[in-house]
């Protein structure tokens, strides 16, 4: 069963979405009819710095795509994942490693044992789950980064 209640209040989310500058969107196709495209394009937009973490490909819009979190070449405030669930295990272990600040996982991206967000939780991150970072920025009403 699932226990963990992450209750991301507006608040928290918004503290959040205020004080990060740097984002790793895993799993960012280069694709333009994606929703990780169009989330990673938004939140450039609106002023963060933003890196596509995708092995599969090289560019995206010319920007450089990373094999993995340990090769973004600055700290990063905010880990997205756009990856199946069965994923996660991973993605925690390589943003612990970097020591992300938050993990925040898209739509339906939650594990089946929830596992992972807990080890974030222990490794010190802010864990957002199963919210769509571009849609809580809206909703929130946050200004573009200055």
């Amino acid at each position: 069963m699932l226990d963990i209640d992450f209750n991301n209040s507006h608040e928290d989310m918004k503290k959040i979405l205020e004080s990060s500058r740097v984002i790793a969107i895993v799993g960012e196709s280069n694709d333009h009819y994606y929703s990780s495209y169009q989330v990673a394009q938004y939140l450039k937009q609106m002023g963060y710095t933003v890196y596509p973490v995708n092995p599969n490909i090289k560019k995206v819009d010319g920007d450089r795509s990373y094999p993995n979190l340990a090769a973004i070449p600055e700290p990063i405030d905010v880990v997205d994942v756009l990856r199946k669930p069965t994923h996660l295990d991973k993605i925690v272990d390589e943003a612990t490693a970097v020591g992300a600040k938050v993990l925040w996982t898209q739509l339906d991206v939650v594990s089946a044992t929830q596992e992972p967000e807990r080890r974030a939780l222990q490794a010190g991150m802010k864990v957002v789950s199963d919210r769509c970072i571009r849609t809580e920025h809206e909703r929130l009403l946050i200004p573009p980064q200055s």
